[in-house]
C-alpha cells in the first residue's frame, strides 16, 4: 500500500486531533502527501510534524467547514501544492450538545447539522469536480454508528450522521461511473478527545459504551485510520457507496 500512495497527495479535515489526526498520519507513513486541514492551527501544525517525522509529506490550511469559500480554498490549496487530489477524508465534526428533541437548543441544532453535514456537503462539491475531471479519486466521509442506529440524547449528532451516509450513498451513485469513489465509515464508540470530553461528564458514559461494544472495549482512533485508508486504496476498487461500521461490533447487535 505504501508503493501507491507514495504517488498520491489528497486532504484530511479535521486533523489537528484525535481521529483526523491519527487518519494524516497513517497516510503519511504511506508516505502521501497530505494537506492537514482544521480551524485550530497549533494542532494543526501538531499534526505536520507528525506526519512529516513518519515519511510523509504535509502542509497545514486553515478551514472552517461550514464556510463555502474556506473549503474551495483548501481543495485548490491542495491541488495547487500537489498537483492533484486523489483522496480526501471529509472528517470535521463535533458531537453537540446533550438532550431531547422536544426542547433542544435551536442555536446548537443548527451548529451541529452545521458542521457535520454541511460540511461534508460543502468539502464534496468542492472536491468531486476535480476528481471527475482526473477519472479517478477515493473519497471518504466519517460519519458514526449513530449513522446507522438511533442514539437517545443526542438528536442533532444522530441526525447529522445519518445525513452523512445519505448523502454518501447519493454521491457515490452519481460519480462511480466517472471512477471516483465515494464511502463512509461508522466509528463506533472511539477514545479521541471529543469522545474523552463528552465522557467526562458523567462516569457512567463510559460503562455504558463499553457495555454495548461486543469486544468489551472501545476502539482506538489508529484502528478507524486504518479502514479509512484501506477505502482509499486500491484494495477497496470495488467497494463504493458502502457505509462501513467499524465498532467492535456494535451494530450487529
Amino acid at each position: 500500500m505504501t508503493a501507491e500512495f507514495a504517488t498520491r497527495a489528497g486532504l484530511v479535515t479535521g486533523a489537528a486531533s484525535g481521529l483526523g489526526r491519527a487518519t494524516a498520519v497513517a497516510f503519511g507513513a504511506a508516505r502521501a502527501r497530505v494537506v492537514v486541514a482544521d480551524v485550530d492551527e497549533a494542532g494543526g501544525a501538531e499534526t505536520v510534524a507528525m506526519v512529516r517525522a513518519v515519511g510523509g509529506d504535509a502542509l497545514f490550511i486553515g478551514t472552517d467547514v461550514t464556510d463555502p469559500a474556506q473549503v474551495a480554498a483548501m481543495v485548490s490549496g491542495c491541488y495547487a501544492a500537489y498537483g492533484s487530489l486523489d483522496f480526501a477524508v471529509n472528517n470535521a465534526g463535533t458531537t453537540g450538545k446533550g438532550g431531547r428533541v422536544g426542547d433542544y437548543d435551536l442555536d446548537d441544532w443548527r451548529r451541529t447539522v452545521s458542521i457535520n453535514l454541511d460540511g461534508v456537503f460543502h468539502c464534496l462539491r468542492a472536491e468531486l469536480p476535480i476528481m471527475e475531471r482526473s477519472g479517478t479519486g477515493a473519497i471518504v466521509n466519517v460519519a458514526s454508528g449513530a449513522g446507522l442506529v438511533g442514539f437517545a440524547g443526542l438528536p442533532a449528532y444522530v441526525a447529522s450522521k445519518h445525513g452523512v451516509v445519505g448523502l454518501t450513498k447519493a454521491a457515490a451513485l452519481e460519480y462511480a461511473a466517472s471512477g471516483v469513489r465515494v464511502n463512509a465509515v461508522c466509528p463506533g464508540a472511539t477514545r479521541t478527545a471529543m469522545l474523552e470530553g463528552y465522557m467526562a461528564a458523567d462516569p457512567r458514559i463510559e460503562r455504558m459504551m463499553t457495555a454495548g461494544v461486543p469486544m468489551g472495549r472501545l476502539g482506538n482512533a489508529e484502528e478507524i485510520a486504518a479502514a479509512i485508508l484501506w477505502l482509499c486504496s486500491d484494495a477497496a476498487s470495488f467497494v463504493v457507496g458502502h457505509a462501513m461500521a467499524v465498532d467492535g461490533g456494535s451494530v450487529v447487535q
